[in-house]
């Protein structure tokens, strides 16, 4: 007999108790090469827009700062008795402000790190984070060229050429985000990126072969964009006689 399904579950819950929506999701894993499941539950609630219970607005362009949030769901009192917290994470008013801001760092490091510049990476995270780990030399990955710019359909890109063997012809990679996302976010103006990135989410994302860059391009809607081509020569066929 194989072992029985296996089930790993996380919750999150977003302010007070069902009055927005809680989160539950659990992957079931078959051991019979079945198809995987994905459980997903919500609770009763208005959602709508997260309302800082202190009056500040949240300001995206403030450095990211720690915060200590206990774990655990709390459900509501009952009379005198106090339940005990359920698993979770549960993100109370009091914490609106904190979890938005630290949403939008978290968003702009993952940004950065895409482009292999690890101080504009380390201005969005927090020590908790990993902050130190980015702020050493700039390696996104082994036999890689740092500060590549590239235009690609069009627009400027700043990023990370990444230079690999792919079943034998050698390969190049450049990972990056659009010119001026990179100058939003490098000096730290978040909330700039994302008013650009809103306006120019429906027609930003592309997928398409770049003639003048030899290869497939990727733009997401983001302002990232992943692009590849072999590097010259690498598509020529080997001419009679030649030792390759």
């Amino acid at each position: 007999m194989g072992a029985p399904p296996r089930a790993t579950a996380g919750a999150v819950h977003i302010g007070a108790w069902n009055e927005t929506p809680a989160l539950l999701f659990s992957t079931q894993l078959p051991t019979d090469g079945g198809t995987m499941t994905v459980h997903a539950l919500q609770a009763h609630g208005s959602g709508g827009r997260l309302s800082p219970a202190e009056g500040r607005e949240p300001n995206l362009n403030a450095p990211p700062f720690q915060a200590n949030v206990m774990p655990g769901i709390h459900p509501p009192t009952e009379g005198l008795v106090t339940p005990e917290p359920v698993r979770g994470c549960h993100v109370q008013p009091k914490d609106y402000v904190w979890f938005q801001e630290s949403l939008a760092h978290t968003t702009a490091a993952g940004l950065m790190a895409f482009t292999g510049s690890g101080h504009a990476t380390a201005r969005h995270l927090t020590d908790r984070q990993g902050r130190k780990r980015f702020t050493g030399l700039e390696h996104a990955a082994s036999m890689s060229i740092q500060d590549a710019a590239h235009t690609l359909l069009g627009t400027e890109y700043a990023g990370t050429d990444h230079v690999f063997r792919l079943n034998g012809p050698r390969v190049e990679a450049f990972s990056g985000v659009d010119e001026e996302v990179f100058r939003l976010l490098a000096r730290g103006d978040v909330e700039e990126y994302r008013a650009l990135v809103h306006a120019g989410r429906h027609v930003r994302p592309r997928l398409t072969f770049d003639k003048d860059w030899g290869g497939p391009v990727s733009v997401h809607a983001d302002g990232s964009v992943f692009a590849l081509r072999l590097l010259p020569g690498q598509d020529e066929e080997p001419r009679p006689g030649s030792v390759h």
